[in-house]
């Protein structure tokens, strides 16, 4: 080989090997370059309704009594459904405490305009009382199986003590979504068919949340103001009668009420701490 051959040859691996090199730093360049993630655009344009509720109800801050504030919100424009009425309660309580937690079930003087679907695990005598109350499906093991394999399409989940062991197989499914029994709510009980009477005509869950807030549906729109007015002052009473001992200083520390499409109005809550 000559020297000319030589040199071409030395050439082309050194050129080979320049090419291999940038290869490399090209693909660890790529590995390493952060990918950018599309941002969620929160800034959106309120509609002309909201707006407008907005101006109506003034300053967030500002506390109004009860009637006036329900009043308030009956007043603003409606929307092409008959909106909820709900409660937003913050609680000077720690819900991390075990001695703390708030929780149960309210039954409203006026209803609360949703009837509930409700299913029951019995059997026997129980379950036909259950039946004869309008639960939606009663069983045991079968209904258990059936909610395994995926079926939800129900609100409420009434328990008698013995079928415990069914129910409790169903953990993952059921406490996620808030629909685990539980007897201090009233939904293990021996009287199913009284239970699924009172949740179906309006009976409400309440629990608070790791902000120490209490949320609850107390009526609908179409609801006269007065009816709404004495289903919460019902609840605000009831809800006092449960603080928990552990709980020191004010008990209720400020509350809100809204319609489902509404914004909220701050409520005058001090003669409840008294």
């Amino acid at each position: 080989m000559s020297d000319d051959d030589r040199r071409e040859e030395i050439m082309e691996r050194a050129n080979k090997a320049r090419e291999a090199t940038a290869a490399i730093e090209a693909a660890a360049a790529a590995s390493t370059e952060k990918v950018r993630k599309k941002r969620f655009n929160r800034s959106f344009k309120p509609s002309k309704r909201y707006r407008a509720a907005l101006k109506r109800r003034g300053e967030r801050t500002e506390a109004r009594e009860v009637l006036e504030a329900i009043k308030l919100l009956k007043e603003l424009k409606n929307v092409k459904f008959d909106e909820s009425f709900e409660l937003h309660v913050k609680l000077g309580v720690n819900p991390k405490k075990s001695d703390q937690q708030v929780r149960g079930t309210f039954v409203f003087p006026h209803g609360v305009g949703k009837s509930k679907r409700v299913i029951a695990f019995a059997e026997g005598p129980v379950a036909e009382a259950a039946k004869d109350a309008g639960a939606v499906e009663v069983g045991g093991a079968d209904l258990a199986k059936k909610i395994s394999d995926g079926w939800l399409d129900f609100d409420v989940v009434i328990a008698h003590p013995s079928m415990m062991r069914h129910v409790g197989r169903l953990g993952k499914i059921l406490g996620p979504k808030k629909l685990m029994p539980n007897p201090k709510e009233g939904s293990v009980t021996p009287n199913v068919g009284q239970a699924v009477k009172e949740f179906q005509g309006g009976k409400m869950k309440f629990r608070v949340d790791d902000g120490s807030v209490v949320h609850i549906v107390f009526g609908k729109k179409s609801f006269d103001a007065e009816k709404l007015h004495e289903n919460l002052v019902a609840f605000m009473k009831h809800l006092k009668s449960v603080k928990p001992t552990g709980a020191k200083g004010v008990f209720f520390q400020s509350a809100a009420i809204a319609t489902t499409m509404s914004p909220g109005v701050s409520i005058d809550i001090g003669a409840y701490n008294a």
